[in-house]
């Protein structure tokens, strides 16, 4: 199960939207930062193929300007 954060940066003004979009999507846990533009995502897949589609689906929300990997885990059985 993969396990991976990332820190997440909005289109200008576009922070809420973000958010909402990252909310609104399976897998995804959303912490905003209080005084920053800054979004930090977890996400947490059941396996392989749906990280690689949830991957897909992340670089095409038009609220994201930026998206960095700060940690990932892939526990195999």
């Amino acid at each position: 199960m993969p396990i991976l954060s990332y820190l997440v940066l909005p289109q200008a003004g576009a922070k809420e939207q973000l958010c909402a979009d990252l909310a609104a999507i399976e897998y995804c846990e959303i912490i905003p930062a209080d005084n920053e533009e800054a979004v930090v995502l977890v996400t947490d897949t059941p396996d392989e193929e749906t990280e690689k589609n949830l991957q897909k689906m992340l670089k095409n929300l038009s609220s994201l300007q930026s998206i960095s990997m700060t940690f990932g885990h892939n526990a195999e059985l």
